[in-house]
This record gives structure tokens, sequence and C-alpha cells, in this order.
């Protein structure tokens, strides 16, 4: 993102929805969208004071096809990290 352009909602969203979802650190999921630490802790800030405990309606549909998505993503990482192992570890038997 560092290029001055402002992100978008959809952005924000997915970026506070990895920070607390992925198990992943704020500073490492800030590192790999490309927004400071101190932007990600902030969205999240504003995340915590817009969310009301609401019984909101849940939109099915959208958030099958999210995590659909999300799913898609977890299977190609999990392969590149098999390839990855693979490789690396034929590399070092030489």
């Amino acid at each position: 993102m560092g290029n001055g352009n402002r992100p978008t909602p959809e952005f924000r969203r997915e970026a506070v929805r990895l920070a607390l979802t992925s198990g992943r650190t704020r500073r490492e999921i800030a590192e790999d969208l490309g927004i400071g630490l101190s932007t990600l802790t902030r969205w999240l800030s504003q995340e915590r004071d817009v969310s009301e405990p609401s019984e909101a309606p849940v939109d099915l549909h959208a958030e099958l096809k999210r995590l659909r998505r999300e799913n898609a993503v977890l299977k190609q990482e999990r392969d590149i990290l098999k390839k990855a192992t693979a490789f690396f570890a034929k590399e070092g038997s030489r």
C-alpha cells in the first residue's frame, strides 16, 4: 500500500480479519500487506469501537463465499509448503 493510495474499505476489513483470525503477528501481517504496524493497530482499535454485540443477521452466502476463498488460499499455502519441504529435504541429502 505504501504508494500513497488510500486503502479500500474491503482491504481494511480483510486486514482486520487476518489480524484477528490468522494466528500470525500484527507485524507480519502489516509487512505482508505493505502497511504500517500502527495503521493496522489503529484499524483494529476502530473495528473494536464500531463492532457492537448485536444480533445482526449474518449473510450466510457472503460468509460461505469468504470461507471458501480463505480455504482455497490455505490449500495453496499448504501445497507450497509441501513442495518447499520436499525440495529442502532433497537438497539437504546431497
